[in-house]
């Protein structure tokens, strides 16, 4: 089904600013898509064309313009070859993500994103120093979350990995297998590796049930790239700098942790428990519509028909557990929501379902997300390190005026 937003003659033409027979001329020179109807000989035309011409037209008038709307969710900033959203869709080098998620690794992933090759030998642990005091730092951080854990080992991890200096892309897809399996032992505190990621994490969080190490993996994939958010842009501004991928990883996973970004799934784990507890959810969610609040894990600017990752997550988890107390709470939120507000759940809904369906702690939410996310930095670590180019924007001023001296 399309997903595409079409507009009347006389609607495009007002979103322009311009008469309908100037609408004709930009359909005629191909600037905007066009269709006729099935049930008349009108025609529709398509929105993200209108939107697109229109921002151009701004940016010719001002083009200081250009750059402050690129950053607010406008036009590409950059080239990548990882990621494409279209048409309410997500596409990993012209995969269909939902398609990845439900046939295939997080490793065969890692190596599509990294090397443009699915089939790619995932690189064999070369290092594994930490192992050995692995419970021992558990105990001596037992007070932080598991992505505070992960900024803190990490970057020590990096000073026993004198590989991870070879920035080619092979190199950098070597790493990268070092510092996936490394968040895995932090999560497990070492445990022995099955045949994969995702069934070593099963065995840790429903070590009884092998089916939900498909959950884990179906989650991990579907978080690996989303084109140049927060923290990936900011994982490749470090990464144009030429520091290791370790850093890379360290530097996203503290965009990450923010409240607009990863960290909401927090808040949307938060918002189930409430919703559980106390058994009423339209009056949790008409109380926080009344204070102006936000309902977390609904709604995204990029999927105004609803975002396909948290589709597939709450799929599967309704396939995993049918009739659970988690699912039939998840399935009235979702429900309640849109009658409420006409959005749909996100992929932070989708994360904190899987998290609620396999009964695991607050936090696992942004955990899944970064270790997926891992995958997506590190890609986008190696266009940039392959272009060479150090990422540096300049700013326009509008501080005080100097003052010049008589």
């Amino acid at each position: 089904m399309s997903n595409k937003v079409y507009l009347t003659a006389k609607e495009a033409a007002k979103e322009l600013g311009v008469s309908v027979t100037t609408l004709y001329a930009y359909v005629s020179r191909g600037l905007i898509r066009s269709e006729s109807t099935e049930t008349s000989h009108q025609h529709r035309y398509n929105q993200e064309d209108i939107l697109a011409l229109k921002t151009r037209k701004q940016v010719r008038q001002d083009p200081t313009k250009a750059a402050e709307m690129a950053l607010d969710w406008g036009s590409p900033v950059m080239t990548s070859e990882i990621c494409l959203i279209s048409d309410g869709n997500l596409y990993y080098r012209g995969i269909n993500v939902l398609d990845l998620a439900t046939q295939n690794s997080l490793e065969e992933v890692a190596s599509l994103i990294w090397l443009d090759d699915i089939s790619a030998t995932f690189a064999k642990e070369r290092n594994n120093v930490y192992l050995e005091h692995l419970q021992e730092i558990h105990q001596k951080f037992a007070n932080l979350s598991l992505i505070e854990i992960f900024q803190v080992l990490i970057p020590l991890a990096a000073k026993f990995d004198i590989a991870a200096y070879d920035l080619r892309p092979a190199g950098v897809a070597s790493t990268g297998a070092q510092i996936l399996r490394l968040m895995v032992n932090i999560i497990t505190q070492g445990k022995e590796p099955a045949k994969n990621l995702a069934s070593t994490l099963q065995k840790s969080w429903a070590e009884n049930n092998k089916k939900a190490a498909q959950l884990i993996n179906a989650a991990l994939i579907v978080c690996a790239d989303h084109e140049l958010n927060a923290s990936t842009f900011t994982a490749r501004c470090v990464a144009s700098t030429g520091v290791n991928p370790y850093l890379v990883v360290t530097a996203g996973l503290a965009a990450l942790q923010g409240y607009k970004h990863g960290g909401q799934g927090e808040q949307v784990e938060l918002l189930l428990l409430q919703a559980r507890s106390l058994d009423n959810v339209t009056s949790i969610l008409v109380d926080r519509l009344r204070r102006g609040e936000k309902i977390p894990g609904f709604g995204h600017s990029l999927y105004p028909q609803g975002d396909p990752r948290a589709k597939l997550l709450i799929k599967l988890a309704e396939e995993f557990a049918p009739k659970s107390k988690a699912i039939i709470l998840v399935q009235t939120l979702v429900k309640e929501v849109f009658d409420l507000t006409g959005e749909s759940p996100n992929l932070d809904m989708g994360l904190a379902t899987i998290s609620q369906v396999l009964n695991l702690p607050i936090g696992t939410a942004i955990t899944l997300f970064a270790m997926g996310r891992v995958v997506g930095w590190l890609g986008h670590a190696i266009e940039q390190y392959k272009s060479n180019q150090l990422i540096r924007p300049r700013a326009k001023y509008v501080g005080r005026e100097p003052t010049l001296k008589n």
